[in-house]
């Protein structure tokens, strides 16, 4: 498979080393600095497209591989308000979209684990959940969307929280919203801890990625299963998970 990588930071070469381990061939590799062979002629080179670019460019990047007809996998963050216009303009070109927070096989499952403990915790209302996320100082948006899907599964488990907010620290009172905690070190891959804290105890799942590899394997993964094929995917898709 020839893919494009459009976005050649330090996840984009991780993914070029799993991609080229396992046969395929990157024919395009696009950053900052070689923007102007961003060219239809050399996007057509590819059979998928794996774009993790950043939020302020994903938008116009998706859209335009998608416009050629290409499938993309996207990995960026902070632009999800944008995705439906996305996974329409996949529809009407008859090519394959899929967008994820997070491509690790392990934080996939622990999207699922999540769910099923915020189901479980519904009537239990003397627990107060929150959510702490840590990643690199690199990260450019706050909090990650892991940590977003993460609250949007809780939110739709737990009929009493009504939305997500961002906050410097846990609060120490119950409330209608789901904080988070955003904290930013240096050489932190990416941490996500959901707690459940009452006044007799705690209950604690927490997913801590080693090193951008399972991220990249992911993606790698998702390109494989979209080839050729049309529609709006998720990795539960590709990993034959969830309902």
């Amino acid at each position: 498979m020839n893919i494009a990588l459009v976005g050649y930071g330090k996840m984009g070469k991780a993914i070029e080393k799993i991609a080229v381990e396992r046969g395929h061939t990157i024919v395009l590799k696009i950053r900052k600095e070689n923007l102007e062979d961003l060219t239809t002629e050399n996007l057509q080179r590819a059979d998928v497209v794996i774009e993790f670019s950043g939020p302020h460019s994903a938008k116009e990047n998706v859209i335009r591989c998608l416009q050629l007809g290409l499938p993309v996998v996207s990995g960026s963050t902070g632009w999800n308000q944008d995705l439906p216009e996305a996974q329409a303009i996949a529809t009407e070109n008859n090519t394959a979209f899929l967008h994820a927070s997070n491509f690790s096989i392990g934080v996939n499952l622990f999207f699922e684990i999540n769910k099923q403990l915020a189901s479980l915790m519904n009537q239990q209302t003397d627990y107060q959940v929150a959510i702490e996320e840590i990643h690199h100082t690199e990260k450019k948006d706050a909090p990650s969307g892991t940590a977003i899907s993460l609250a949007e599964q809780i939110i739709a488990g737990i009929s009493r929280l009504q939305q997500w907010a961002l906050v410097p620290q846990h609060p120490g009172t119950a409330s209608e919203k789901l904080p988070i905690t955003a904290l930013r070190q240096d050489a932190v891959p990416g941490t996500h801890t959901v707690s459940y804290s009452s006044a007799v105890d705690d209950i604690t799942i927490t997913h801590i990625a080693h090193n951008r590899e399972g991220f990249a394997k992911g993606a790698v993964l998702a390109a494989e299963f979209i080839e050729k094929k049309q529609g709006i995917f998720t990795m539960k898709d590709v990993l034959g998970i969830g309902a």
